[in-house]
């Protein structure tokens, strides 16, 4: 007993200090701690506790400078929403949120408006007014045919000569004698001429860009047909009095004068230009191809999409008269023989290859 005694801590009051510590352990081990070693612990022990310290006081410190405001959105479907937050701008609190802004959708206050506590973001639809049309800004490059044409591969011209038959025309004689039942009598049958032509042809990646007429010789003149006219024919209907022309084609004036409107309206610039319209759709009357639009040159003025009679009505205010004599003189001289091609279609210069005449190209013959 008095070894245990002599064996015991002791603890100086005045220094606050243990010394001689024995630890025995059971099975007669025994370990003794030494008077610096548990100073050593005790440190680090306040150490760690005063770092722990002032972070939870560094913490609560940094919690009470941040504000956190109350902030109300409101979409543009009507749904609202109560946030907390700490940012500041609307951008910041709508991106917090994941709030996208759509193309047609405005928000008042604006983006970089910054806002304090009670505040309401609020997104809308734009006005018509308020959507930008985005402007079409045209521009415009002169850039010249062969600027173009370069920039696409080397260009061949080459000379062709190639043999262009001349269509005849028909001479009508007015042989007005005698009975109105005489028929015409073809004087003088046509005979196409024929000349050769030379051109200049230019050719990019093998396909034909640009064709000029360099010169022109007649190899055999064209024999023009004639025809002697005898007197008109009259025929009276129901639907009023009507001109037979060559003994073929019936119209009445109203008929004839719509014949010539047309006719003017395809091309009114000269007599042969009149003639060239008019013997189209004779050409057509006369040709099994067309025939299913009609035998006469009116209904063929009149088929779907052919003429400019169904086209437009541009044709109208030249009714009543409005055109050239002359105009009207082909019309008759078409109506009683006389033609000066043998070509079933025509189209403006410019839109296809062929014959002009008048300001018209001519071409599919019959």
């Amino acid at each position: 007993m008095s070894s245990l005694l002599q064996n015991r801590p002791k603890f100086d009051i005045h220094y606050q200090k243990w010394y001689n510590i024995d630890v025995a352990f059971k099975g007669g081990n025994k370990f003794s701690m030494k008077n610096d070693d548990k100073a050593s612990i005790s440190l680090k022990k306040i150490i760690c506790i005063s770092i722990l310290f002032i972070f939870i006081m560094a913490v609560a410190v940094t919690a009470g400078n941040v504000k956190l405001n109350n902030v109300k959105i409101s979409l543009a479907s009507g749904y609202e929403m109560n946030v907390l937050t700490s940012k500041k701008t609307v951008a910041e609190i709508l991106d917090e949120n994941h709030i996208i802004l759509l193309e047609d959708e405005k928000v008042v206050p604006d983006l970089n408006s910054e806002l304090s506590d009670n505040n309401t973001i609020k997104i809308t639809k734009k006005t018509e007014e308020e959507i930008e049309t985005p402007e079409v800004v045209e521009t415009s490059t002169n850039v010249t045919a062969e600027e173009i044409l370069d920039s696409y591969g080397t260009i061949i011209e080459k000379i062709e000569v190639e043999k262009v038959k001349i269509p005849y025309e028909t001479i009508t004689k007015n042989v007005a004698k005698g009975s109105g039942k005489k028929q015409d009598k073809i004087v003088q049958y046509g005979v196409d001429g024929l000349k050769e032509v030379t051109y200049k042809v230019k050719y990019q990646n093998e396909k034909e860009i640009e064709k000029k007429e360099i010169s022109s010789k007649i190899i055999r003149k064209p024999v023009d047909k004639i025809v002697e006219v005898r007197n008109k024919q009259q025929i009276t209907s129901r639907s009023g009095t009507k001109v037979r022309y060559a003994g073929k084609w019936s119209y009445s004036d109203s008929e004839l004068d719509l014949l010539c409107a047309i006719t003017a309206q395809e091309c009114g610039s000269s007599y042969n230009g009149a003639l060239a319209v008019i013997t189209t759709a004779c050409n057509r009357a006369e040709s099994r191809k067309w025939r299913y639009n009609g035998t006469d040159p009116l209904s063929q003025y009149k088929a779907k999409n052919q003429f400019c009679y169904t086209i437009d009505n541009h044709w109208r205010k030249r009714l009543n008269g409005n055109y050239p004599s002359y105009v009207k003189q082909a019309v008759i001289d078409a109506l009683n023989g006389k033609r000066n091609h043998n070509y079933l279609s025509f189209r403006a210069a410019g839109c296809a290859s062929g014959v002009n005449i008048g300001g018209n190209v001519y071409f599919n013959p019959m």
